[in-house]
């Protein structure tokens, strides 16, 4: 956290910042492979764009969420779940759950540009 907050302090108190970045990054790749190895085992086929609607609704729970807020990321992505399982519940409007969702989208960047949980944050010039 003290590598993300403020590189410079972090560096100062000793912390090997290049090697935290690396690690990080590869903790994240090993699970979004990981990741990509569990949804692809739930599909006899495999085409050119078979991730890239999760991949999609990933960046669109990030985004209702607040970018940069891993609370929000998480408050997003259950506020996706429950909309796709309401969708999913109701026949006649289950074909439509991905236009709901993005116009709940639209509709949250509209009323609250940052997401639901994001800080403005101001410009340093």
């Amino acid at each position: 956290i003290a590598v993300s907050e403020d590189k410079g302090a972090a560096q100062l108190m000793g912390i090997n910042v290049n090697s935290i970045i690396t690690i990080t990054f590869a903790i994240g790749s090993a699970l979004a492979a990981l990741a990509g190895l569990f949804y692809l085992l739930q599909s006899p086929y495999i085409t050119n764009t078979f991730g890239a609607m999760p991949g999609i609704k990933a960046f669109t729970a990030a985004v209702i969420g607040g970018i940069g807020s891993i609370p929000g990321a998480m408050v997003g992505s259950l506020v996706l779940g429950i909309i796709e399982s309401i969708c999913d519940s109701i026949p006649l409007i289950a074909p439509y759950k991905d236009a709901i969702e993005f116009s709940i989208l639209i509709v949250i960047l509209l009323v609250r540009p940052t997401g639901l949980m994001g800080k403005k944050r101001r410009e340093k010039v």
